[in-house]
């Protein structure tokens, strides 16, 4: 590398760092543009640090626009960080990079105890999930109905919808839990499996009715 190239790294290196993000967001820019390996640990870095959403967008744009071979390691290594926006990030970054071999490090985090980086988890697993695998992944995910609020719980649903129809014997036997949460969660994902457009909020609150007093659907529609 050239004294220039040297410098322009360590130019950009700093920018990264610093305390205004429209500079920060350049710096990612620049980074994404002409890629460098030089940068890549950096990038890595301020995902788990940057608080501006603009701009750990750009960061992940970067990284992808880098080599898999060198990217790929150090966001697996960001899964195990205690900081919980470091394993969201690099999740989001690895779906997008679509690297299978990251696979089995995805896998382990669908059960993530902060709900962001389980929202991550799900769809870079759908991303990810090795052909054939769906059914699987599917039944792993099935442990998570019923878990948080609607939007995560609408995250949920759109990872078994992306997963297609390897999903429905799963849905259906979720939707004989004998927890009512659970049992809403089905049945509503499956109301979105059929009709992605449709109204999930609806569908979950129609869905919970339904759970709560074992009555019929169509009844409760009405």
């Amino acid at each position: 590398m050239t004294t220039t190239h040297h410098d322009t790294a360590a130019r950009l290196a700093r920018a990264l760092r610093g305390g205004d993000p429209s500079t920060r967001l350049r710096a990612a820019l620049s980074a994404g543009t002409d890629p460098d390996r030089r940068l890549i640990a950096v990038l890595v870095e301020r995902c788990a640090d940057e608080p501006d959403f603009f701009v750990r967008e750009m960061l992940t744009w970067a990284l992808v626009r880098s080599p898999a071979s060198d990217t790929v390691p150090l966001l697996i290594a960001q899964l195990r960080a205690d900081n919980a926006q470091a394993r969201a990030q690099a999740l989001h970054t690895l779906s997008k990079i679509g690297d299978r071999s990251a696979w089995r490090h995805v896998g382990a985090l669908i059960r993530d105890r902060d709900d962001d980086v389980a929202r991550s988890a799900w769809r870079a697993a759908v991303v990810l999930v090795p052909d054939g695998g769906e059914a699987g992944l599917a039944a792993d995910l099935a442990t998570e109905l019923g878990r948080g609020d609607r939007d995560v719980q609408l995250s949920l649903s759109r990872a078994f919808v992306a997963l297609g129809e390897p999903v429905l014997p799963v849905l259906e036997a979720a939707g004989r839990s004998p927890d009512p949460d659970v049992r809403a969660h089905a049945e509503a994902t499956v109301r979105l499996h059929d009709d992605p457009e449709g109204a999930f909020v609806l569908s979950l609150e129609l869905a919970k009715r339904v759970a709560a007093t074992g009555g019929d659907p169509e009844e409760q529609a009405c």
